[in-house]
């Protein structure tokens, strides 16, 4: 498994096991989304709120900051033999999930690691637009987090 980390936004270092979440965050959603985490690259930028307001801006006319952002990859890119499949980007915004996690009763760890493996689902093609694929979303999510030892975040 390839995953590029940046940390955009030093605030970030306040998780000191930053790399590891990410490592294991992506592994267990890939696993559990169907996707195999050898053959895979993923990129995660951890960034701050200003920085993810101009692209969710510019990519989804939505003049504000959000927590997490997925651009999956194009499908059917060409992939040389013996490389990882790039399936696409994650952005996360540290002041709106700091916020998030205090308003809800978590740990800035626990809500980030949620946020990274939804952005994963994302990534595989998951989306929460329609009411049942919001249900099988949040039902692969939970077991996910269980699997890394996070309560359920719609509970």
């Amino acid at each position: 498994m390839t995953v590029s980390i940046e940390v955009e936004d030093e605030a970030w270092q306040a998780l000191m096991d930053l790399d590891q979440l990410v490592q294991t965050a992506v592994a267990s959603a890939l696993r559990s989304g169907g996707a195999n985490p050898e053959e895979s690259e993923i990129a995660v930028l951890f960034t701050d709120d200003q920085s993810i307001a101009a692209i969710n801006a510019e990519w989804r006319g939505i003049t504000k900051p959000t927590n997490v952002l997925s651009f999956p990859a194009a499908p059917g890119l060409p992939v040389p033999a013996g490389e990882p499949r790039p399936l696409g980007d994650i952005v996360l915004a540290h002041g709106v999930i700091v916020r998030e996690a205090a308003e809800q009763g978590k740990t800035l760890h626990d809500h980030t690691a949620h946020l990274i493996v939804h952005g994963v689902l994302h990534l595989l093609g998951y989306d929460h637009e329609v009411d049942a694929e919001a249900v099988e979303m949040e039902r692969l999510e939970a077991g996910i987090l269980k699997g890394l030892g996070i309560s359920d975040p719609y509970e």
